[in-house]
């Protein structure tokens, strides 16, 4: 059975931030289920997930296909310092700015219409586990 056009697309963006040179080196990995150990996350992870597949008609002949693919940005800090967090905030926006309004090469006829960072950093985590997450959502569009 192939592969899903999710799934395809969700491995071509991985592929992509792997390819592209950041702020920051990580290697990006798909993952269903990104849940790690406290432990785990000292190193900068970049966790790309299939999140959303909408489809509507877009005309008699055609179908609008919606896809989004969440891009997330972690690690467990050495301080609450601001420019600690700075930097990671950064990497996010950078991230979001690499897709937005790109087509992938494996997959040209896929464009990324919106790339959001939300959130920008999430509250609970840094005050909970003093640990930095942030959420870019890449949307593309396909029809069919």
């Amino acid at each position: 059975m192939p592969p899903s056009t999710l799934t395809t697309l969700t491995d071509a963006v991985v592929d992509v931030l792997n390819t592209l040179e950041f702020s920051q080196p990580f290697t990006a990995e798909r993952d269903y289920l990104p849940k790690f150990d406290l432990a785990e996350m000292k190193e900068l992870r970049v966790t790309v997930v299939p999140k959303r597949v909408v489809s509507q008609a877009a005309d008699r002949s055609r179908t609008q296909f919606d896809y989004d693919i969440d891009v997330g940005v972690q690690k467990k800090l050495q301080s609450l310092d601001n420019s600690e967090i700075d930097e990671l905030v950064a990497l996010a926006e950078e991230i979001a700015d690499q897709f937005r309004q790109q087509r992938l090469s494996a997959f040209p006829s896929a464009i990324c219409l919106k790339a959001e960072v939300e959130p920008v950093f999430a509250q609970e985590h840094l005050d909970q586990l003093r640990q930095f997450t942030s959420v870019v959502t890449l949307s593309y569009r396909l029809w069919n």
